[in-house]
């Protein structure tokens, strides 16, 4: 969430920053006279309070000196009921206001590329040149259903569109991954955690899914009224359980940066991505993904971005697959991003780079909503900074090694440092038809 602070006192760089994501002025225009209203009315209401507290001092002095006090009495009523009002009113336009900054992206930091879509993106490096094969490339989808190792028919059958069944090697495969990947993270000083799958409303608003992307996501209902939601949902990412740990904590500042790591399934019910990667592991309604987070101070957030960066970049570049790093642009990045890398992995059969981690500074804007502060050496309370990236989506990285290690002969060749999380197995040959 942004400081209506930093809005008031400079109303036009405000402006001029959220209209890089979309926001009209007049939203932020709306915005500053609910909080001029709203602080008018503060401002009355306190006056108010004051001059009850010195009138009631008086009555009481009047009263121990048996002197009338009718009429001041009844002016205190009347104030009272004032001050009753006014009350309402700061109540009704705090809301209002919170309302309307629930609903506010973060602000772009200065080195943002700005641009409206993914095109204004801009490549930051390349690792690799991008796998040139001498056969004609297989997607991975076809690789893993020739292999009996990926089964999105039987899935569809059990849970509908954009689900899939790990299959022999496919599952093994599957679990190499992450837990090469768990492996390599608490290696680089994360601590692993694993998180309740299903989180309150708060924490969904805590970390900014929830007001404004409530269908992005599934949200459990109350069996005996279905149209009553319950106060829990699927995590959409192992951001949100993590990130929440610490909502409404003062963190000891000589403790950070704090950096956990988690493996969970992600839900999302890809609103609005009718038509785009129908078949294949690349948009899942369910998939696995290994999270990083860190919580640090301001002074050290950008610096914590860029190590960020490099942990999920260490991953691809272990398992030897070529990426790109770019820098998303304004209208691309995510809703509480302050400055986004994507890691885009590249698919032979698609010819193409694809997105496979993103890492994110939300600076405060996840700590003011989630109100996580740290103590510093001189005892000063201060809003923490949060950051969060995949390290790395596992069904992704799988897609990644079916085409980039595909043999002519349908097999795959596994990547040398899964081997040893393989129990041996050096390549993917078709399983038995049995299952």
């Amino acid at each position: 969430m942004l400081d209506i602070k930093v809005i008031r006192e400079d109303l036009t760089w405000a402006k001029k920053k959220l209209a890089t994501r979309g926001i009209k002025p007049e939203q932020l225009d709306e915005l500053v006279s609910i909080d001029q209203n709203r602080r008018d009315a503060l401002t009355k209401s306190e006056m108010l309070k004051q001059k009850r507290n010195e009138v009631s001092g008086q009555i009481a002095l009047k009263k121990r000196q048996h002197e009338a006090a009718d009429d001041a009495i009844q002016e205190m009523r009347q104030v009272g009921q004032e001050i009753k009002t006014l009350d309402q009113t700061v109540s009704d336009l705090t809301t209002k206001q919170r309302e309307i900054l629930l609903r506010l992206p973060n602000f772009p930091d200065d080195s943002v590329p700005v641009g409206p879509t993914e095109d204004d993106n801009q490549e930051v490096r390349k690792w690799s040149e991008p796998t040139q094969l001498s056969f004609k490339p297989k997607s991975h989808w076809d690789i893993g259903t020739q292999l009996n190792i990926l089964d999105f028919d039987s899935a569809a059958k059990v849970s509908g569109a954009r689900f899939v069944y790990y299959k022999g090697q496919g599952a093994l495969l599957e679990r190499a991954v992450y837990n090469f990947f768990l492996d390599e993270n608490t290696k680089e000083g994360y601590t692993e955690v694993i998180p309740p799958y299903l989180v309150n409303d708060d924490s969904m608003v805590g970390t900014g899914q929830f007001p404004k992307f409530t269908e992005d996501v599934y949200t459990i209902v109350d069996n005996d009224d279905p149209d009553k939601p319950l106060d829990l949902t699927l995590i959409p990412t192992a951001e949100v359980p993590l990130v929440n740990y610490f909502r409404n904590e003062i963190l000891d500042g000589s403790e950070l940066p704090i950096n956990v790591t988690a493996l969970t399934p992600a839900f999302r019910s890809e609103a609005g991505s009718a038509g785009r990667d129908t078949r294949g592991l690349i948009r899942m309604h369910q998939f696995n993904k290994v999270e990083m987070v860190k919580v640090v101070t301001p002074e050290t957030s950008w610096q914590e971005l860029e190590k960020l960066t490099h942990n999920a970049e260490h991953l691809l570049q272990k398992l030897d697959l070529p990426y790109h790093v770019v820098a998303l642009s304004t209208g691309d990045a995510s809703f509480t991003s302050a400055k986004t890398y994507d890691l885009e992995v590249w698919l032979p059969f698609q010819n193409k780079y694809r997105e496979i981690s993103s890492c994110s500074n939300c600076t405060d804007f996840q700590a003011r909503r989630s109100l996580i502060r740290y103590r510093d050496e001189d005892g000063k309370l201060h809003l923490a900074h949060t950051l969060n990236g995949s390290g790395l989506a596992v069904g992704r990285t799988v897609a990644a090694i079916l085409e980039n290690y595909q043999n002519e002969d349908g097999t795959v060749t596994v990547p040398k440092v899964l081997v040893p999380y393989m129990h041996g197995l050096t390549k993917l040959t078709k399983e038995p038809a049995w299952f």
